[in-house]
């Protein structure tokens, strides 16, 4: 009897930081190690639990929902991110996926419902301190979620490159 394919995806939740942009190249190399879809998640905050989160770029977007805004950063990063990595045909593949809600429990009920067989997570987010080791909602998912979380840490000199605080 022939082994069976396990097709279940790698989701990596991403919240535009170059923190989650090296998580993204990780797990794209995780999904053709093991011929795996890719799920590029991103959760939309509540405004109140995130102010300014969110820049309105350009002023015909004034009055566009939440939502609209954070899929326009969306598909602003998976195209830059699929000119930086032209070559990288599971990014071209990719299936960018946006919800709304509190980060850690959209995290884990997307990867139950997509059937996750990994979560790929950088180690400090958009809101993370230097001095902290894992970023607060990653440790979370770690400690929570039910299948393996790679976390991928990005180095100082990759940070500062990005705008990131040394």
């Amino acid at each position: 009897m022939a082994a069976r394919k396990d097709t279940r995806p790698v989701l990596v939740p991403i919240d535009f930081s170059p923190h989650s942009e090296a998580a993204l190249v990780a797990a794209i190399e995780m999904a053709e190690t093991m011929d795996a879809s890719l799920t590029v998640l991103h959760v939309a905050h509540d405004l109140a639990e995130a102010p300014g989160y969110y820049e309105l770029q350009g002023s015909k977007k004034l009055l566009n929902r939440l939502e609209d805004v954070a899929r326009d950063m969306l598909n602003d990063f998976m195209r830059k991110m699929q000119e930086k990595h032209p070559t990288r045909a599971t990014l071209k593949k990719a299936t960018p996926m946006l919800v709304v809600g509190l980060p850690v429990n959209r995290i884990l009920e997307v990867a139950a419902k997509i059937n996750a067989r990994l979560i790929v997570m950088g180690s400090l987010g958009r809101t993370g301190l230097p001095r902290l080791l894992l970023g607060a909602k990653t440790e979370q998912v770690v400690r929570l979620a039910p299948i393996s979380v790679l976390v991928v840490k990005t180095r100082k000199d990759q940070q500062r490159d990005k705008g990131e605080p040394k």
